[in-house]
């Protein structure tokens, strides 16, 4: 029986599920014992396919391999055109890189070879994604079928360990995913027949290979593709709601709960996920139309149209493939490797948080501490693995960030920078007194404390005050210097006073007679104070007897001044 793609797609046969392309023609065997010899092997035979020709190159000593396309074409992600139990003992033991290259560059790279150039290939896809906006747009082409072995099992476990990091992605905003699913078709004059009405839906425009490969028994071909088209509903319904990640949810929580093998992948168990998650049934049957209906299916319909390649995006043929920023990604299907594809497509600076997490980590840091700065007494270092390298910078450690270069220096500074390792200053404990050279200020300054000199960054040394500064002056004074101060005693019962630089008795007469002077001197300075306020308050009683007087003048004769003649009076007369 044979099925074919949507048009401008090569017949496909059926059942197989994976394809290979074209047969290459050579392979580039690169650092092959040394990094200084180059070898091309070639491989014509006509099963010597990808996985095959990468397997054979590490069991020979080769670090990485490149495979060139014998034809002109958008470049397709390589397989092994069939599963069976002996690829799959290699494949999943494959552990160098490996890549595919187009005609033209695999051609000058062998004109290099052949006349002596030097040639460097580096296998780095890191910075190769296009940034074309403020999020990377991906999807994931892949199948609800659990039954097609190993790669199935690698693809349903990559699903349930990506999906966190996907949901943060989508939550935050910064990615959109979108999932497809591939279908066949079966040719029109096959319409009819028992194979095509049990593998194909809508009259055999969509169809899928028979999961266990067997018509009689089992699943069929057309089980998987309901399912396909329910979970393609399912992101389409749980999208208008604004909540994308859900198709996550489903995906993951279907196969765990509706497998092939326990006979529950059908429509009642997968409703029953769907109302677990609070998605609408009526509206994702609605979506899926009627799959027996002689009519084209929106939604499946667009799904072979996406299929054809457009732009630098070649064809979508295997199962799994992954596309980001409309470039096929070719690597290990894998969380950690996966997630440093999609974390490629932003800006360096501008990606999420998870982009930095332990998942996507080079462990750069774990040789000679990537070169970078570190304080191994503080357990500090300027060391930071990214998912595109390490990098050098002077790290944040408990609010107190260090400057430098990162590479040689890192200096703690700002408020609180002491308590980090002393600010890199000088610090030492001696018979339990503790001194420490830096200063909480701010700066990055380092001052040996009082008593103390040098640099305040390597070493302070004890200074003797006894002897430098001539502590402890007065007659009765003997010196002592101590670790960072100094002591001063006095002969005899006489107490040293560290303010005054004196010494005084601790008899008690000589503490009587000193209170004596006391209350003797506050007695004089309490009578000269009450002298002057009773003079002050005579002068000023007297100077307010004299305005009071002179005022009244004005308008009454006193007792002691002569009556003022009327004049009123006088007049008259």
């Amino acid at each position: 029986m044979t099925l074919g793609f949507p048009s401008n797609h090569p017949p496909v046969l059926f059942p197989p599920l994976f394809y290979s392309i074209a047969e290459v023609t050579f392979l580039l065997f690169l650092f092959f014992f040394s990094p200084n010899y180059y070898f091309l092997i070639y491989c014509v035979e006509a099963g010597c396919f990808f996985a095959l020709k990468v397997w054979n190159a590490q069991k020979a000593g080769a670090s990485a391999v490149l495979v060139a396309d014998d034809v002109e074409e958008p470049l397709i992600t390589m397989d092994t055109p069939e599963e069976d139990g002996s690829s799959a003992k290699y494949v999943e033991n494959i552990t160098i890189p490996s890549a595919l290259v187009g005609k033209s560059f695999a051609q000058k790279l062998k004109d290099a070879i052949i006349v002596g150039d030097m040639v460097n290939v580096n296998l780095d896809w890191r910075e190769a994604v296009p940034h074309p906006d403020d999020r990377v747009e991906y999807e994931l082409w892949t199948n609800s079928n659990d039954e097609c072995g190993l790669k199935c099992d690698m693809l349903m476990q990559f699903v349930k360990d990506f999906k966190g990091a996907a949901q943060i992605l989508d939550k935050g905003g910064y990615t959109q995913f979108t999932p497809h699913y591939i279908t066949w078709y079966c040719p029109h004059a096959f319409t009819l027949s028992k194979q095509c009405k049990s593998q194909c839906i809508n009259h055999g425009r969509y169809c899928a290979p028979d999961p266990e490969q067997d018509f009689s028994t089992g699943y069929d071909g057309k089980d998987v593709v309901v399912e396909n088209l329910r979970q393609l509903c399912v992101f389409k319904v749980a999208n208008e709601t604004q909540k994308p990640w859900v198709w996550w949810d489903y995906v993951t929580d279907f196969q765990i709960r509706c497998p092939m093998k326990d006979n529950k992948y059908n429509k009642e168990c997968a409703n029953a996920v769907i109302k677990s998650l609070g998605l609408n049934i009526e509206k994702i049957e609605k979506c899926m139309g009627d799959p027996d209906a002689d009519t084209d299916n929106p939604v499946l319909k667009e799904e072979q149209d996406a299929q054809i390649g457009k732009g630098s995006r070649g064809d979508v043929t295997i199962l799994p493939t992954l596309v980001v920023n409309n470039r096929q990604y070719r690597g290990k299907l894998e969380k950690g490797a996966v997630l440093k594809a999609i974390c490629s497509g932003f800006e360096e600076t501008t990606e999420p948080t998870v982009c930095l997490s332990s998942d996507v980590e080079t462990n750069e840091c774990l040789t000679n501490n990537g070169g970078c700065w570190q304080d191994k007494a503080a357990n500090i270092t300027a060391c930071k693995d990214t998912f595109r390298g390490r990098v050098c910078e002077c790290p944040l450690v408990d609010g107190v960030q260090f400057k430098g270069d990162g590479y040689m220096t890192c200096e703690a500074s700002g408020l609180g920078r002491c308590k980090i390792n002393n600010g890199g200053c000088w610090h030492d404990t001696r018979n339990g007194h503790a001194f420490s050279a830096c200063l909480d200020n701010g700066g990055v300054k380092c001052q040996c404390p009082t008593g103390f000199r040098g640099d305040g960054v390597k070493n302070c040394e004890d200074i003797d005050e006894c002897k430098e500064k001539k502590a402890c002056q007065c007659p009765e004074c003997s010196c002592k210097n101590t670790w960072g101060s100094y002591d001063c005693s006095c002969s005899g019962d006489l107490l040293y006073m560290r303010d005054h630089d004196t010494c005084i008795s601790k008899t008690g007469s000589q503490g009587r007679s000193t209170w004596a002077a006391f209350w003797l001197i506050l007695l004089g300075v309490v009578m000269i104070a009450g002298g002057a306020f009773l003079v002050y308050k005579y002068r000023i009683r007297q100077y307010m007897d004299s305005e009071i007087r002179a005022i009244m003048a004005q308008y009454m004769p006193l007792d002691s001044q002569a009556e003022v003649p009327n004049h009123v009076n006088d007049q008259r007369a």
